[in-house]
């Protein structure tokens, strides 16, 4: 069992190594593709650092690498007052791994037509044990269309229902056999059933594309998306004994920072982009008032003047360039 300061360096991934790694690989994985910016703050908890960590501000690189290298850490490794403060802020609490599994083997028993299929849970001691063999499929369906199935995460923090990498309450790494996420599982079924790297590497970039999430916070948007990369990593050293290629990494980083974006999940814009609109009144005077965003005195998804969130469908093509980059908003697939 690792100690604390052990604990600490197996789950919080630096952004200096993410740096080191690649520079295109962080400045991807900052991106945001709606405002055509990187993701911003979206919380107060930085802005002691100076004003370029205030609520609205970008974050950039230089601001979480070197000297400011320790600034973003998951929240098991904040300490209870500043984890406090985030609960009462934003409503901030994180779900233990054995709900996250237990929630997403509801999910697969839903999806396979039984129970423990990926893993048996003791719901007394709160653990669980991997099913050591592989995984079998029912009939009329097949681990490609485990795969393709569309998965997402809400308001997903550091993303611990999509990947796993240690336990979001208490900072317990999780072993690679045992792990529990959406993604896990989908990387997991494909390792068993692909041996060739480029095949394997085309079918993770396949689970990738089907495995969405949103967060308001930037901080929390960063982690869950390092978390996702460091994931794939994980996965290919573990099945072919060696680390992917930078370019490899690189596209993985580019679908995760399409299909992880950050969104007020219940108006499906850009965080606080929402703004009063001024009304005229008076013709010749040129005076007017202001009212406020239609959406946000309806609620709802509609109606809003604030920036709202794009997505790619990568299913469709441009039938011009033959590339997957059709871009759409997300509330369009929300029925009204």
């Amino acid at each position: 069992m690792p100690n604390k300061d052990e604990s600490s360096q197996l789950i919080d991934i630096r952004e200096d190594d993410l740096l080191a790694l690649s520079a295109e690989v962080l400045d991807t994985l900052l991106r945001d593709h709606t405002t055509g910016k990187n993701i911003f703050w979206a919380t107060h908890d930085y802005e002691a650092l100076g004003s370029e960590y205030d609520y609205h501000s970008e974050i950039l690189p230089h601001l979480i690498t070197g000297e400011r290298g320790m600034v973003i850490r998951p929240r098991v490794l904040k300490s209870k007052e500043e984890q406090t403060d985030r609960a009462k802020d934003m409503a901030e609490v994180f779900t233990p791994s054995w709900v996250c599994n237990a929630q997403n083997n509801l999910v697969d028993e839903a999806w396979f037509g039984r129970k423990d299929v990926f893993n048996v849970e003791d719901a007394t001691n709160h653990t669980w044990k991997a099913n050591p063999n592989k995984i079998e499929f029912p009939e009329k369906k097949t681990w490609k269309d485990y795969v393709r199935a569309t998965r997402m995460e809400m308001a997903c923090g550091e993303a611990p229902y999509l990947a796993s990498r240690y336990d979001t309450t208490t900072g317990e790494p999780i072993p690679l056999e045992q792990r529990i996420g959406l993604l896990d599982r989908k990387l997991r079924v494909i390792s068993e059933n692909v041996d060739v790297s480029g095949e394997w590497l085309e079918w993770a970039q396949t689970a990738y594309k089907n495995t969405y999430g949103f967060e308001w916070q930037g901080d929390n948007l960063l982690l869950a998306r390092e978390a996702l990369l460091w994931t794939f990593i994980e996965y290919y050293q573990a099945k072919f004994g060696k680390a992917p290629l930078i370019k490899s990494i690189n596209y993985i980083a580019y679908i995760i920072s399409w299909n992880l974006w950050q969104m007020d999940g219940l108006k499906g814009v850009v965080p606080d982009s929402c703004h009063p609109e001024v009304e005229m009144v008076d013709l010749f005077s040129g005076e007017g008032r202001e009212k406020p965003c239609q959406g946000c005195l309806d609620g709802g998804y509609y109606h809003h003047n604030g920036i709202y969130c794009m997505i790619r469908d990568w299913g469709v093509k441009d039938p011009l360039t033959g590339e997957n980059n059709k871009k759409i908003r997300f509330i369009d697939l929300i029925k009204k």
